[in-house]
């Protein structure tokens, strides 16, 4: 009988064993540095931006079509803008009317000849003291009405950039250089106020957000060199950088998000996965 519970013992001891070297066996996605195996992850675009429109309206124009190449600042999708326009017509009349502020300017220049003319009268005992009040009175009226008129003109300014304003909001403009990866309206469609209405993406360069173990990224600096490995059908090597290190650390795994740039010369899609290693790390 001791036998059988000395051979179950070392049967138990052995197990324990097993799992504590398997537990030591890192996984093949986090070798340190040094090995091939490198880590895999996901490209993605540098860029990803999708656009709409800051108020309802119907479609009038879409200039460009999915795949296309966009460069920075080029119209894509306009809204109906003619009756903004005409609103916008009245809105500059009114911004460069001054007639207002000349109308008052003539008023105060006026009222201040009839009180010179009356102070004087009062001086020679031919005005009454309340007149002279009176026209005092009405100088200030006047001045008043001038600043107002100068306000109306300020604020009818104001006006016509908030409406230049909002006409150009009726234009998409791409902020990025890269292709239209989606158009969600059509000419002729009412949209709703930012409801998506075209997807923009830039792929070259490529970003790659790799889950880099602790003990490796603690020797990996921004601007660090890393090699990308493309998968078939056309495989490719390319050279990439860190441009972002992560502050905070994932400790379920032990990672740290390591953001890599690469060059997509060949315009390859993004959402490929790679093999990423740092060899000098």
């Amino acid at each position: 009988m001791e036998s059988a519970i000395g051979n179950r013992q070392l049967k138990i001891v052995g197990i324990c064993l097993a799992f504590l070297v398997v537990g030591f066996v890192a996984p093949p996605d986090l070798l340190l540095a040094g090995s091939d195996a490198g880590i895999t992850a996901i490209t993605a675009p540098s860029a990803d931006v999708t656009l709409s429109f800051v108020q309802s309206g119907r479609i009038a124009n879409v200039r460009v079509r999915e795949g296309e190449a966009v460069t920075v600042g080029q119209v894509l999708i306009e809204q109906d803008d003619a009756v903004d326009r005409i609103r916008l017509a009245q809105l500059e009349a009114s911004s460069q009317d001054t007639t207002q502020i000349q109308a008052a300017e003539a008023s105060l220049a006026q009222k201040k000849v009839d009180l010179k003319k009356l102070e004087t009268a009062a001086a020679k005992n031919a005005a009454t003291e309340l007149e002279v009040e009176y026209a005092r009175l009405n100088v200030t009226i006047a001045g008043l009405s001038l600043q107002l008129a100068v306000f109306e003109h300020e604020q009818a300014k104001r006006k016509y950039e908030e409406a230049k304003l909002q006409i150009n909001n009726m234009s998409l403009k791409s902020p990025i250089g890269g292709s239209v990866e989606k158009i969600d309206v059509e000419t002729g469609e009412s949209v709703d106020a930012l409801a998506s209405a075209v997807r923009v993406v830039q792929t070259d360069p490529l970003w790659i957000d790799v889950p880099v173990p602790l003990t490796q990224a603690r020797s990996l600096k921004y601007g660090a060199v890393s090699r990308v490995e493309f998968p078939d059908p056309q495989k490719i090597t390319v050279e990439g950088m860190v441009i972002y290190m992560g502050a905070v650390a994932d400790a379920a795994s032990g990672t740290l998000r390591v953001r890599i740039q690469v060059p997509n010369k060949s315009k390859r899609p993004a959402g490929e996965h790679v093999k990423v290693i740092f060899p000098n790390s």
